[in-house]
Order: C-alpha cells, then sequence, then structure tokens
C-alpha cells in the first residue's frame, strides 16, 4: 500500500502476490526470468523511481510489517537507495533468509537497507510519521503501524492474531490504534470463512499427548519462521524425554535469534536440541557454521533410536526416511496450514502417498497465526475508525456483511487511491 502526504511517499510492505504470480508460473519448472515479465503482468506494480536499476529514487522508504513472503517478497527489486524500516526481529530474519535462499533474482535481498525500530518509535517521513506497535502473529518481531498525516491517522494492522503466546501484543496495538482515532483503517480479514476456536497453548497441550503415547519415531512439519511452534515442540519432546531434531534450515535462523533476550528461545547447542545433517557434497558456510555448535545426529542415529527423538522434516525430506525406516507405531504431525492451493493440494497428495509407504499416521495439529472473525470484530468496533478497508481477506464481501456494512467499508481496487481525509 502506497500513502501519499504532501512531501511524504511510503509504502507499507512490498509483498509477493502468491495468486498472481502462480498465475502464470510454476517454480521450479516455469519460473520469470526476468523483472520485466512480472511488470508487464502485472504482478508488480509500474513505479517510475522505486526499483533497483533505476538511477533515480522518487519514494522515500519501505515500512515492513514482518518477514513473511507476501509481505516482504518483492522487497529483492525495490532500489537499495531506498531504506527500509523494520523491526529489529525482522531485520535478522532477512538476513538469515538472505543468507540461506540462493536463487534468482526474486530472492536476492542482499544489499537492502535496513533502519530498524521497536515499539515506542517514531518515524519521520516528511509531512508522515509513523509509529510502529508490536502485534502477535505467526513469527516473532511483528507489527502494526499507526500512520498520522495532515488528513488524519489511517491504521495498519500488518497479520495479528489474539490467540497466540503473545496476544497481550495485539491488545497494546488495538489501544494505541483507538487512542489515534483513525481516519482509515487496513486491516486484515483472513480467516473470515476459516474461523476456529483453539490457541497456541491448546496445540502445546496436544503436541504432548501425541508425543507421549507414540511408541516410535515422531516426525514432524512446521514453519521455519515459527518460534512459537517450535518451543511448543521443543517443552513437547523435552516432557516426554525426546530430542528436538531440527533441519538445518530451522537451526540456522534459530541461532541467529537465540540472541534476542525478548524472544527466550533455546539455543541450537542446548541438550533438548540436535539438528540433522542430511547426506551432501558440499555444505554453505551457514550450515558449516550451524554444525559446529549443535550436536548433530545423522539418518543411522535417529534409526537406532526412533523413541528418544522428535524429527522435523517436511516433503523434500521423505525420501531420507526410507533410510531411516521408521518403526511401527510411528507418527508424522503436520503443524501448519492445510492446502489452500492446487500446488500445495498436490504437494500433500505426494505426502500421503510417502507416508502411506512409510506406515505413519498424520495428525494435523495447528492453529493460524491469523485473528478469527468474533476477536477482529471486537478490535474494529472498539477503535472505530471512519472507514474499515478489508486488504488481506479474498472474501471482502463477506467481511463486509459480518462487520457490518454501515461501518464505512471500503473494498479496494488494484491501482486506485482511496482518499483519507
Amino acid at each position: 500500500m502506497l500513502v501519499e502526504d504532501r512531501d511524504g511517499r511510503l509504502f507499507l510492505d512490498f509483498g509477493m502476490s502468491l495468486s498472481a504470480r502462480s498465475s502464470y508460473f510454476s517454480d521450479p519448472y516455469v519460473s520469470p526470468r526476468s523483472e520485466r515479465s512480472l511488470l508487464e503482468l502485472g504482478i508488480v506494480p509500474k513505479l517510475t523511481g522505486f526499483y533497483r536499476w533505476e538511477k533515480e529514487v522518487q519514494f522515500d522508504c519501505v515500512f515492513l510489517s514482518h518477514a513473511h513472503l507476501d509481505h516482504y517478497g518483492y522487497l529483492s527489486l525495490v532500489s537499495r537507495d531506498i531504506p527500509v524500516y523494520c523491526g529489529e526481529t525482522t531485520k535478522i530474519q532477512m538476513e538469515a533468509i538472505a543468507a540461506t535462499r540462493r536463487g534468482g533474482f526474486e530472492s536476492d535481498y542482499e544489499g537492502l537497507r535496513y533502519m530498524t525500530f521497536r515499539t515506542g518509535s517514531s518515524i519521520r517521513v516528511g509531512s508522515i510519521t509513523v509509529k510502529p506497535v508490536h502485534v502477535d502473529h505467526s513469527l516473532p518481531g511483528a507489527y502494526g503501524f499507526i500512520v498520522e498525516t495532515s488528513d488524519g491517522a489511517v491504521v495498519y494492522t500488518g497479520d495479528m492474531r489474539a490467540h497466540g503466546r503473545m496476544s497481550s501484543m495485539t491488545a497494546d496495538f488495538a489501544a494505541a490504534a483507538a487512542g489515534a482515532s483513525p481516519q482509515l483503517m487496513l486491516t486484515e480479514g483472513t480467516n473470515i470463512v476459516s474461523g476456529s476456536v483453539s490457541s497456541e497453548a491448546e496445540v502445546a497441550e496436544k503436541l504432548g499427548s501425541v508425543i507421549g503415547r507414540s511408541r516410535g519415531l515422531v516426525v514432524v512439519s512446521f514453519s521455519t519462521m515459527d518460534t512459537d511452534r517450535l518451543l511448543s515442540f521443543y517443552e513437547a519432546a523435552r516432557k516426554n524425554e525426546r530430542k528436538l531434531v531440527l533441519s538445518l534450515r530451522q537451526a540456522y535462523m534459530l541461532s541467529r535469534l537465540e540472541g534476542d533476550r525478548g524472544l527466550r528461545l533455546p539455543s541450537i547447542g542446548e541438550e533438548g536440541i540436535a539438528v540433522y545433517r542430511r547426506k551432501k557434497k558440499r555444505y554453505e558456510e551457514w550450515e558449516e557454521s550451524v554444525c559446529s555448535r549443535s550436536h548433530v545426529v545423522t539418518a543411522k542415529e535417529v534409526a537406532g533410536e526412533q523413541d528418544k527423538y522428535v524429527l522435523a522434516a517436511g516433503l523434500s525430506d521423505m525420501e531420507a526416511m526410507l533410510e531411516v525406516r521408521p518403526v511401527e507405531g510411528s507418527v508424522y504431525v503436520l503443524s501448519s496450514s492445510e492446502p489452500f492451493n492446487e500446488e500445495m493440494e498436490l504437494d500433500m497428495q505426494r505426502l500421503v502417498m510417502w507416508l502411506d509407504n512409510l506406515g505413519m499416521p498424520q495428525y494435523h495439529i495447528h492453529v493460524s497465526g491469523h485473528i478469527m472473525p468474533q476477536d477482529l470484530r471486537e478490535i474494529l468496533l472498539d477503535v472505530s475508525p471512519k472507514r474499515i478497508v478489508p486488504i488481506h481477506t479474498e472474501h471482502p464481501g463477506l467481511f463486509s456483511k459480518y462487520v457490518g456494512e454501515g461501518k464505512g467499508i471500503v473494498v479496494p481496487v488494484m491501482g486506485e487511491r482511496i482518499e483519507i481525509g
């Protein structure tokens, strides 16, 4: 979202539209080869003075709410002369992503100019003042923004929830947003058709139950960025006298974040954590750095003591399970979102085929990183903005009817301006 006010021009996030991209491309076989195709297909907006191949910049900055691909994805294309404001934790995550994801031009985040903030900061951009306030989400370091303009305040929720380990952060944001008396509120509405009554605490309890009743290997899958879920698995494994075995990528992200004292994360060198080292001809520098600090286990070691481990492994790791050969009584725990597009459904079918071959039933134990409908409506009523713009939902019509059509809801149209005042 581009915010313009007198002499200030800034973006709130610059993420990758996964649906727009998948309409034309399917990795790894059909991938964009240049920025030109993304521009011509309308996957990224046609802007002058913003992208890295241009000599002069005409925009002030980008404010990044958090490090999920649909919010940061096309920062790779942004001019390195344009600063990116983000939380300190988000900067660490972005640097870790840059170190571990080598690929084409879409994955090149090297050289971005990060300027960090924390809750309580106030950043002046021309006639605009931006105040970040933390929110609870399925990764640490997520923020919403209160944007003060000459025509009044704009509130942007980013992605948030009220049922995680740090739900008090979302309450802090809602209180600050209400205090700003906003003219406009840009809000997520991801779960408007998929609400559930659960919490991270309930997830942790269920994980403990499944792991405690398992007599063989427990194989699990969860997001590299989700430290709440990592803690839930870590605690459940320890209570059942097992060791949590992370992938190299998960362990590297943890190694970068463990120094953030506010997160209270375990160290990759702790007794209850190990790292699974797959057979490779060559290891990257970041992989070697992880292995040098960790208890490293191989497929042979896991195979020999299956009742001692909780092993993190996704679809791409399933071939290694042929070497581990899970014993009878082993289970698989999927702890991430269910498929929401055709490609993910195909991957799920492949995973089921692997689990069928390995003799492992699947448990789905998960709770969303996004706010539930009733919680969202209560926050919107409390904040009471003059107008509401649903920007992170595929069902804006349903959103409008549920929240209340008399609440000044404006359904956005790509490329069209919405006046603040």
